[in-house]
């Protein structure tokens, strides 16, 4: 009998890292086609950036391949289903394609903006209302067509991400998905309240599903096609919901949710706004419940890789990242009521778990 097991485990981690390898080129392709396609991170005339922390290449692959293997170990725990079957689905490889082709065509725009330093276009939009969305989010992130506000944008963004870090994105996020599963293992998934905040297309969610299919979960998302995308993702689970609302004002009820958790949310929130959102979800919050919180890397979670976050402001549009990547969450954290329990690092990801005192 172990001798079969053994097989099974090795013919999966077989699959898997074919799959990975696969997404990997698929998407690190694109990623430079996209880097030749455009001028660069700097403008002509200006001095060529040069980050104050050297970039140690080694040290960033060694993070990319320690992503993988810790996921290949959580998907053998049991924390979540095997996406390889998911990955390598022949009917979803049109659209796949068509979503390279719209990456790639918006390559230009992109660029423009780059150049040109404009992060603020889509204020100028009917759909940026000024009554409805805060001026901090009526901003084209990382100088996208449109920002967070147009169906186009929520069609090609997961795939944007992926891009950008040549297909890790979505292992990064099991890595949440992983401290997630084992706080409710023992647990009545029919029982639990979870939010999923800032809960973008939802594709975080979907995964979540996957793995806890039985789960009371619930997502919020400010940007109204955004919200609608992740009403798709999740169409299956008929006992999910998907909420439009803001995260420094929450629409919920004191002491609603057992746990909480985020993916990517706070280097895009100016650091204002991030102890309201700590707040809000410390009052949604109950009691002993869990607040994981998956974001970039800040500075001296990992000193070989400082160089390359310093690069990501410089090349994409975003305002407030310089200054997350110092900021200090615990005295926020702290002041509201919850504990940090532990870290871990997925790449060029941070997942801290965090707990609200009793």
């Amino acid at each position: 009998m172990g001798i079969i097991n053994d097989a099974i485990k090795t013919a999966g981690r077989a699959r898997y890292t074919a799959a990975q390898g696969i997404r990997s080129a698929w998407y690190g392709g694109q990623y430079a086609l996209a880097r030749r396609r455009s001028a660069g991170f700097n403008r002509p005339g200006e001095p060529v950036f040069k980050p104050q922390n050297k970039p140690d290449l080694k040290a960033l692959r060694k993070a990319y391949f320690e992503l993988f293997r810790r996921d290949r170990e959580n998907i053998e725990a049991g924390l979540y289903p095997d996406p390889v079957s998911r990955d390598l689905r022949l009917r979803d490889l049109p659209k796949a394609v068509q979503r390279a082709q719209n990456f790639l065509s918006d390559v230009a725009e992109v660029d423009r903006r780059r150049l040109d330093r404009n992060g603020t276009e889509v204020r100028d939009s009917e759909a940026a209302d000024p009554k409805r969305f805060p001026t901090y989010y009526r901003q084209n992130f990382h100088y996208q067509t449109d920002g967070w506000l147009s169906e186009d944008s929520a069609e090609i963004y997961d795939h944007q991400v992926e891009a950008l870090f040549t297909g890790a994105a979505d292992a990064m996020r099991r890595a949440a998905l992983a401290e997630l599963v084992r706080e409710l293992q023992g647990h009545d998934q029919r029982d639990i309240q979870v939010l999923d905040l800032a809960c973008g297309t939802g594709r975080f969610m979907g995964q979540i599903m996957r793995a806890m299919p039985k789960l009371q979960l619930t997502g919020l998302d400010l940007s109204p096609p955004y919200a609608e995308a992740a009403r798709k993702n999740v169409r299956h689970w008929r006992h999910v919901d998907v909420v439009e609302g803001q995260a420094e004002a929450l629409p919920f009820e004191d002491e609603q949710f057992d746990h909480l958790i985020s993916i990517y949310l706070f280097h895009e929130l100016p650091p204002r706004v991030r102890p309201k959102v700590i707040a809000e979800a410390a009052r949604v919050l109950k009691p002993g419940g869990t607040f994981i919180i998956a974001d970039s890397l800040q500075f001296g979670d990992n000193e070989g890789v400082d160089g390359f976050l310093e690069y990501f402001p410089e090349g994409f549009h975003e305002p407030y990242y310089k200054g997350y990547l110092s900021w200090a969450f615990d005295p926020h954290m702290n002041k509201v009521g919850f504990t940090s329990e532990h870290q871990n690092l997925a790449f060029l990801t941070k997942v801290r778990v965090w707990r609200k005192d009793a």
